[in-house]
């Protein structure tokens, strides 16, 4: 019987993002004849996997494909190398062409809001493989998939107040389901990153391995407290950052260190295993219902929020994303103070407030350190 082809395109070819299908195993480790995971992996790791215009129509072509896959067991969401898994929206094609030309972000965005869609309905399980940095777009496409399985040396959060815009790609949408409303007010607010220990305490993530290997031996990170203990306030806490002497004692076995992703692989794989291990009909209709708590927020919003994002093109975000690509390694945001004095003036957005207000970036200003 020749059976129909559901896919939208005839072959998968994007730049930036590949495709590929991978073995999957039985509990007993033997490779399962006849089925498959599928791997979608960001392909631009010299960019830290910050998604293009094309990236995003990749992965809601690699979404489909791998949905309408009929031996596809489940799909993997990658990054590729070990430094991020992603860090958002390609901020140089944001500062170089989405800049100021609000109506082309607004079609930009549907792309975008179709790439969380189509995770959301993929009718295959999702997991976001954590291989580095998940930050801003990357966390909101990240919390679409319905598991998260990170190696600990990860980092989580936004940056969209701090860099001109908003985290209306989802973050405001979920990740008050995963965290509360307090904590998810902080991240998306402050803009402060979370350490994979953190991320996972929160209830953020599925499962975390450790990355770093020193003499041959796995160890957890260094940089953060791994162990729990009770904070002034009665709570349970650990994945906070360490200070000091201790904090410097960790740089330094950091730097002997090499990262070794193999655990990370395997932590993803035995997922894969127990997912094989269900009724294919009973999975769907699961993650289906479940999905229904986040859908419910997203449906509601993505469409309202991609308008107010493609506005503020034309404004804040304009300043903010040309700040960040043309500042240096020591400061790449706008001057937000020399920003704020300036509209309670009353002056109008214009090209002479963006140039005044990312001058400091471009030289290092001494605010940055000040905002932080």
């Amino acid at each position: 019987m020749q059976l129909k082809n559901h896919n939208t395109i005839a072959s998968f070819d994007h730049a930036g993002v590949l495709y590929e299908e991978t073995p999957i195993h039985a509990h007993n480790g033997a490779v399962v004849e006849g089925l498959h995971a599928v791997r979608v992996t960001l392909d631009n790791s010299s960019q830290l996997n910050s998604y293009t215009t094309e990236m995003v129509k990749g992965v809601i072509h690699g979404m489909e494909r791998a949905s309408n896959d009929r031996a596809a067991v489940a799909v993997i969401f990658t990054g590729s190398g070990n430094r991020a898994f992603c860090t958002g929206g390609n901020t140089a094609e944001y500062a170089e062409y989405y800049a100021g030309r609000p109506e082309e972000y607004r079609q930009y965005m549907r792309l975008f809001n179709d790439m969380v869609s189509a995770i959301l309905h993929c009718d295959k399980p999702v997991i976001c493989r954590v291989n580095g940095m998940r930050i801003g777009g990357g966390q909101e496409i990240g919390m679409a998939c319905d598991f998260s399985v990170a190696q600990d040396l990860a980092r989580f959060g936004q940056a969209g107040p701090r860099h001109g815009s908003a985290p209306e790609g989802g973050s405001t949408d979920f990740l008050p389901i995963f965290v509360g409303i307090e904590a998810a007010m902080e991240s998306c607010t402050l803009c402060e990153s979370w350490s994979a220990h953190k991320a996972s305490r929160l209830g953020l993530l599925t499962k975390i391995v450790p990355a770093l290997r020193v003499d041959g031996a796995l160890i957890p990170n260094p940089l953060v407290h791994t162990d729990r203990w009770i904070d002034d306030r009665g709570q349970i806490c650990y994945g906070e950052p360490k200070e000091g002497d201790a904090k410097d004692e960790a740089k330094l076995l950091l730097a002997r260190g090499e990262m070794d992703l193999g655990p990370l692989d395997s932590a993803v794989d035995a997922l894969v295993t127990a997912l094989a291990h269900t009724m294919p009909g009973c999975l769907s209709k699961t993650l289906e219902s479940l999905r229904k708590h986040k859908l419910e927020h997203w449906d509601r919003n993505h469409e309202s929020n991609r308008a107010w994002l493609a506005l503020n093109m034309a404004t804040e975000a304009k300043a903010g994303f040309r700040a960040f690509h043309l500042g240096s390694k020591e400061c790449r945001e706008a001057d937000f103070l020399e920003l704020r004095r300036r509209i309670a003036k009353g002056e109008c957005w214009d090209d002479g407030l963006v140039g005044a207000v990312i001058q400091q970036a471009r030289k290092a200003g001494a605010h940055c350190e000040g905002t932080r």
